[in-house]
């Protein structure tokens, strides 16, 4: 599958349909990303109107997947807006793939690019947290994600019952704040 990843300022019509479907069927594939199978279509496009906001004000950046055919497959977001003891770190979050559209490479595409406007931005801490032993827990470990602890029976899976959810940490490097030029 081909794609490319686009950073979205405010979520548009069009985008807002299929961010809703990618939601409701992440989550009844069985992504824990906070919500509860079955996702209702309202609550779905609730909660992506309210990111849209945030988008918007620049407290957070908000990535999308596209396919060939220009329909959103897979979305990453990081959280800029942190306390005000903490202006250096970012949180990932609500990383999901359409189904349709797994094991393609678009999570760590989503991942990488994240990471770089992340850092180019000035933050030099990403935390984010899944559920353990998971596909994501092993794809941010390929990608230099270091754990930081578990903890068991943190939230209910989508479908009902307990997990455990990791958190993993991700400092930048000097190159990655500074751009590869300004090392010196």
């Amino acid at each position: 599958m081909n794609f490319t990843i686009e950073r979205l300022e405010r979520i548009d019509n069009a985008s807002l349909t299929q961010l809703t479907d990618t939601l409701i069927e992440a989550v009844a594939g069985g992504g824990s990303i906070s919500f509860m199978h079955p996702v209702s279509n309202d609550a779905a496009i609730e909660f992506w109107r309210k990111i849209s906001v945030s988008t918007a004000v620049g407290e957070r950046i908000l990535l999308v997947a596209r396919n060939d055919r220009g329909e959103v497959v897979g979305t990453v977001q990081s959280i800029l807006a942190q306390p005000e003891n903490q202006p250096h770190r970012a949180d990932i979050a609500k990383m999901m793939v359409h189904p349709r559209a797994r094991r393609q490479g678009i999570a760590e595409a989503l991942m990488r690019e994240i990471e770089t406007l992340t850092f180019a931005v000035g933050k030099t801490v990403m935390v984010l947290d899944t559920e353990t032993d998971q596909a994501a827990s092993h794809l941010y470990k390929k990608l230099g994600w270091q754990v930081a602890g578990s903890i068991p029976d943190y939230a209910l899976k989508p479908h009902g019952g307990l997990c455990s959810t990791t958190y993993f940490y991700k400092r930048a490097m000097q190159s990655d704040v500074l751009g590869d030029g300004d090392a010196n």
